[in-house]
């Protein structure tokens, strides 16, 4: 029985949601990675994944204990050199300038002489 739903058990609320046109699926995922604006990743290792069909439109629910992995770089290996040598700092200072900045190059490279 699913909590909250009148005592209506999973095998009825599937046959309810095939009435309206609702398909859902379970997908067997070993794992799911979901990349953030901020460059962080979490890691469903073992999640469970279902898909919900309402009318061509999928719906995604992952369900399962993320693990947190750092911030990945988006800046090529070449840019952070650029910066690094430019601006005479570390590449660990001159990744931070340019997440920072965004991308700018010109701009890291003069916030860091600044500095």
């Amino acid at each position: 029985m699913i909590p909250g739903l009148g005592g209506m058990n999973p095998a009825q609320m599937k046959a309810m949601m095939r009435q309206f046109g609702i398909k859902s699926e379970d997908i067997d995922a070993a794992s799911v990675i979901i990349e953030t604006t901020e460059g962080k990743k979490l890691v469903f290792d073992s999640p469970n994944v279902t898909v919900v069909d309402m009318k061509g439109q999928k719906t995604y629910t992952i369900t399962g204990e993320p693990r947190e992995e750092g911030n990945t770089s988006t800046y090529s290996a070449e840019d952070i050199e650029m910066v690094a040598q430019a601006a005479g700092v570390t590449h660990e200072q001159a990744k931070d300038a340019l997440e920072e900045t965004k991308g700018d190059i010109a701009e890291a490279i003069a916030s860091l002489k600044k500095e």
